[in-house]
């Protein structure tokens, strides 16, 4: 490390952009939108977002295959039948094409984009009533009027814009109008993405030729590259993890999706890239290697890789916070170097990284903002103190995470980077910029085989439906390989394209027990499309497994809430042995599989809610024993919202309670959001063992017949949520007669 100057920390920012490779190359169909909703949504803005912080440097990796995507869509040669129907004349639609609409159009968060327009959240509540009754999509989509379509076609595509490209007065004239568009209407939102869609690419080339920031990559398809070198390298990770029936071993893929990157990066941006964040941050020493004889400069990677590097676990206490030691282990440059072969290396602070990415969308931006500093410097000041200067690498997704946000994040980013610009103790450097000022790195002779995830690779294999895609993936890499010199060399040619998109680290993303998403099934065809691609394009017909889906036996469409039927009279014990208590309670089930991003804290796995003639009760289950919990202390709070029925003010209370080693130990209410705790609490009860349950009065909450109750739980810890259920919005209460429970199940808030 260096020794401190004025500057005493240096702070490393890398936002990780990526989408997977949509486009079916026989068809030239994109098989989902993501690439160009983000686009529209946060790409943009989160570089333009700089120009207000001049002297914040900060490094983006952007995923060739998303760069090849961005430029499809501006240049028209993408052929998206999401937006072609957001664009198509509601009246012109057919049926097939409207429940189309109805499935997709609602894929969005709720609160912060779907509720920030309130005919937006009007229609999703419409479309949540039908597929409640139905259980899926509503086949009978003729109760759905052409308006509504019209409305729903507009605003989703409003829902998706960039806050920089809110601020256009057409746009802003369209949400100032809210309901009820016309053709026209429908006509100027969709001729507007393809202009903001042209502006994001060289935004980024803007920002990088005036030094602002810099520009890495990542091998072209976004491939975990230790397993395309070789699948037996799992036996090293992880050993004895169960491994795919053939071997899959081609080195040459690896350094073919490396080269191409770095070759689409020059053609687009002008420069060769010095970095690269190689696909969810899977290193090894052989993946090292191509890399260096490619031109790479440097690679990032997890904390967790230099910890299994070094032989050492990096010791963080139960904030998160690390320990002198790990602190001077982590916050710094290496230098990893096996014979001629030399390769930079920075490694991320993944609880850091994971507080923007998962917790700070939660607590008020002000707050979010002072705390990262706070524990930022906590944890690097021991390095500082010593004479040394820490580098801090903050790595993570740079669009995911934004959904959860009120408006995207900009108000958290803003506060976070005006609080860096105004710390003299702070220095926000690119990754090129801190390898550079290096001195004398740490060393590194050898990196352990690994990812960002548990730096190991079980995410991407050893699960049966992971096993068994990369056996497909062998045999049409086998086949390709015996049959390729046949045909003539364009087909051949698309055969290895489509190959080498199948090698993406997306399409396992979603196999296995680890991820899943409303889009399960169009990943799973969409994978197997690829490489029955391959056969075709050979002239062959494919084997009649790709038939066949992968995950078979996976509930595609799951409706977390179920409505109340009948007045519950629970015993408040906290022991889970009274399972007629809440027959009849209304249950949310968390969604936790459906995020796309990894690394979120699941305690919180169901809540029960239901109300009688005098109470409301609340039982929340766990993922795991609250006994086992390794916080050893923390707080459950169940927030509750009471809305009159003939008012539309509401009164909010708060139930908190303090938990040690899995007991409740104190607990207050407080009512109106005052904080103060309530002077009359007679009637509540708690109980807390292998689950939490309580009761609070009606009357304590002023919840008279007709009213709706909101209801939502969080756990803290540290002053930061953990967890919550809902994770966005609320469970819906109505406090009524019990004969009147069925017919008020969806009643509107």
């Amino acid at each position: 490390m260096e020794k401190a100057g004025q500057r005493s920390i240096r702070l490393l920012f890398l936002w990780h952009m990526h989408q997977p490779y949509y486009k079916d190359l026989v068809t030239g169909e994109y098989r989902l939108p993501w690439v160009r909703l983000h686009a529209l949504k946060d790409y943009y803005g989160m570089v333009k977002l700089l120009d207000e912080f001049p002297g914040l440097h900060q490094t983006f990796n952007i995923v060739p295959s998303l760069v090849a995507q961005i430029q499809d869509y501006v240049t028209g040669l993408a052929r998206d039948p999401f937006l072609e129907v957001a664009a198509r004349p509601a009246n012109e639609l057919g049926m097939e094409e409207k429940r189309f609409a109805v499935q997709y159009f609602f894929q969005a968060n709720v609160d912060n984009m779907i509720g920030r327009y309130p005919r937006y959240r009007e229609l999703w509540e419409v479309a949540r009533h039908f597929r409640r009754q139905e259980r899926d999509v509503p086949q009978d989509v003729s109760r759905i009027t052409d308006r509504d379509i019209r409305d729903l076609q507009v605003l989703s595509q409003i829902a998706w814009l960039d806050e920089f490209f809110l601020e256009d007065p057409d746009v802003k004239e369209l949400i100032r109008k809210g309901r009820d568009y016309s053709l026209d209407d429908q006509n100027l939102i969709i001729s507007r993405q393809k202009e903001f869609l042209a502006k994001v690419l060289p935004a980024y080339a803007s920002a990088a030729q005036r030094g602002a920031i810099e520009i890495s990559t990542s091998p072209y398809y976004h491939p975990i590259l230790p397993l395309i070198w070789d699948t037996d390298v799992v036996a090293v990770s992880h050993n004895g993890l169960p491994l795919p029936g053939k071997r899959f071993r081609h080195p040459e893929d690896a350094r073919e999706q490396i080269v191409r990157g770095l070759d689409l990066h020059e053609r687009v941006f002008g420069v060769r890239p010095r970095g690269m964040w190689p696909s969810e941050g899977s290193v090894s020493d052989e993946v090292l290697r191509i890399a260096h004889d490619a031109g790479v400069k440097w690679v990032a990677t997890d904390e967790g890789v230099l910890s299994r590097s070094l032989g050492v676990g990096l010791r963080r206490d139960g904030s998160g916070r690390l320990d002198a030691e790990s602190s001077e282990k982590l916050y710094s440059v290496y230098e990893w170097r096996q014979g001629n072969a030399a390769m930079n290396m920075v490694f991320r602070d993944h609880s850091l990284s994971d507080l923007i990415g998962f917790v700070y969308s939660r607590m008020p931006p002000k707050e979010a903002a002072r705390d990262f500093i706070l524990r930022m410097k906590e944890s690097a000041e021991p390095v500082a103190n010593k004479g040394l200067i820490p580098v801090v690498s903050i790595i993570l997704d740079g669009e995911n995470a934004w959904e959860y946000y009120p408006q995207s994040g900009r108000e958290f980013l803003r506060r976070l980077y005006d609080s860096i610009l105004n710390d003299k103790s702070l220095e926000p450097l690119t990754v090129s910029e801190a390898v550079d000022r290096k001195s004398t790195p740490a060393k590194l002779s050898s990196v352990f085989p690994g990812s960002w995830i548990n730096a190991n690779f079980d995410v991407w294999i050893g699960s049966p439906e992971d096993n068994l895609a990369w056996d497909h993936l062998s045999a049409a890499r086998d086949f390709y390989q015996e049959n390729a010199a046949k045909v003539a060399p364009e087909h051949s040619s698309v055969a290895l394209e489509e190959l080498l998109i199948a090698e993406g680290s997306d399409w396992n993303w979603w196999y296995g027990p680890e991820h899943h998403s409303a889009n399960d099934r169009e990943f799973d065809e969409l994978y197997r499309k690829h490489l029955s691609n391959v056969y075709h394009t050979l002239g062959a017909i494919p084997p009649e497994e790709l038939a066949q889906p992968i995950s078979r036996d996976r509930p595609y469409h799951q409706v977390p809430f179920t409505p109340q039927t009948a007045y519950i009279h629970p015993q408040i014990d906290g022991r889970d042995i009274g399972y007629f208590d809440w027959l009849g309670a209304a249950v949310y089930v968390s969604n936790r599989r459906s995020s796309s991003m990894h690394g979120k804290v699941h305690l919180l796995e169901t809540m029960h809610a239901g109300v009688d003639e005098a109470n409301v009760y609340c039982r929340l289950d766990f993922t795991q024993a609250p006994a086992s919990w390794e916080y050893s202390s923390s707080r459950l709070v169940l927030g509750i919202e009471t809305l009159p029925s003939q008012s539309k003010s509401r009164l909010t209370y708060r139930l908190e309670s303090n938990i040690s080693q899995g007991q409740i130990r104190t607990w207050t209410f407080c009512e109106n959001g005052c904080g103060k705790p309530a002077v009359d609490v007679s009637g509540i009860l708690t109980g807390m063992d292998s689950i939490f349950e309580c009761q609070i009065p009606l009357a304590l909450i002023q919840a008279a017949c007709g009213s709706l109750l909101r209801i939502r739980s969080s756990l803290w810890q540290d002053m930061l949520p953990l967890d919550a259920l809902p994770a966005d919005g609320w469970m819906n209460l109505r406090v009524v007669p019990e004969n009147e429970l069925g017919s008020m199940a969806y009643a509107k808030p």
